[in-house]
């Protein structure tokens, strides 16, 4: 996803989906470990796709301080 697919989501939205990320991170490990991950490039998918959401929350954040 875009960033800016993320920008127009609620906080609880964001909150949401950064969870079922985390989730998915957490059993793409595991496939990757057991050696059952067929598609590798979707880890990195995630992780990036947490971090875009990370930043969007953050900067609501920096929004609301000042």
């Amino acid at each position: 996803m875009k960033g800016e697919d993320f920008k127009g989501k609620t906080p609880d939205e964001l909150k949401a989906q950064a969870v079922q990320l985390r989730k998915e991170a957490f059993n793409l490990r595991f496939q990757k470990a057991s050696g059952q991950l067929a598609n590798t490039a979707r880890i990195r998918q995630v992780r990036r796709d947490l971090a875009r959401i990370e930043t969007v929350m953050s900067a609501r954040r920096a929004e609301k301080q000042e």
